[in-house]
């Protein structure tokens, strides 16, 4: 599922779902093992737990006004429409948060998120790769700075090129909310954008370790052998 959608098409949660649900149906039909990996805890979640979401469509104007107002006044919102929900979504996340708001104005409240029947079809086996802090870090920055000789300023470049606004580039988050900054003059260089950048992914990668460490199913190894292992213990299981 990697370069399957146009930058300018809306896509959420709800969609791909609908894709990973078929992909995963063909990878067992042709009697192969399906490996998950990357990606969201919010995205992973959805197909782990067979989450069916609200289709509720987009409200494009109320979005507008809700994108003016700052993240507090957003939770606020929140917390009236819909206390339950304001404990549970990322309060970084000023586009969940929206999108929370936008749920409740059209249902009344966000409904408690139905698990479908997949946890008895399926068995997963779920890994987290464990890194020391110090070492997390560095290779977050490594990565950014290989990013930066790749051409992620050129990749922006491109997009807006091809017709994405800038509100829509920095909707996609982290760097493509920083870079715009920088072609427009608010960031005085690539010095301080690179800084920029490392320490929102940084900060990113925090918040998803938050997320991930709620689920006590996750298996946490830190050594290849040992997830080699687990991987082989986990096929060769006389339930699967």
């Amino acid at each position: 599922m990697l370069d399957i959608i146009s930058p300018k098409t809306d896509f959420n949660v709800v969609k791909f779902k609908k894709r990973a649900d078929k992909y995963i149906k063909d990878i067992l039909k042709r009697g192969k093992l399906p490996i998950i990996c990357g990606g969201t805890g919010f995205w992973i979640q959805a197909i782990v737990d067979d989450i069916t979401y609200p289709e509720v469509k987009p409200n494009w104007e109320l979005r507008a006004k809700l994108e003016r107002e700052s993240l507090e006044k957003l939770l606020e919102k929140l917390k009236k429409l819909d206390p339950e929900r304001a404990k549970t979504v990322d309060t970084k996340n000023k586009i969940r948060i929206i999108r929370a708001i936008e749920i409740c104005k059209t249902l009344g409240k966000v409904p408690s998120m139905n698990r479908g029947p997949r946890t008895k079809n399926y068995d997963f086996l779920q890994i987290g790769v464990k890194r020391e802090k110090e070492i997390l870090h560095e290779r977050i920055k490594l990565n950014v700075i290989n990013r930066f000789k790749e051409g992620m300023i050129a990749e922006v470049e491109k997009l807006h090129a091809n017709g994405l606004s800038w509100k829509k580039i920095m909707s996609f988050g982290l760097s493509y909310k920083l870079i715009p900054m920088y072609l427009r003059g608010e960031i005085s260089s690539e010095e301080e954008l690179l800084e920029k950048i490392y320490l929102a992914e940084k900060n990113y990668a925090k918040r998803q370790m938050t997320w991930f460490k709620r689920n006590s199913h996750i298996k946490w190894l830190a050594n290849y052998k040992d997830i080699e292992r687990e991987v082989e213990k986990f096929v060769r299981s006389p339930e699967k």
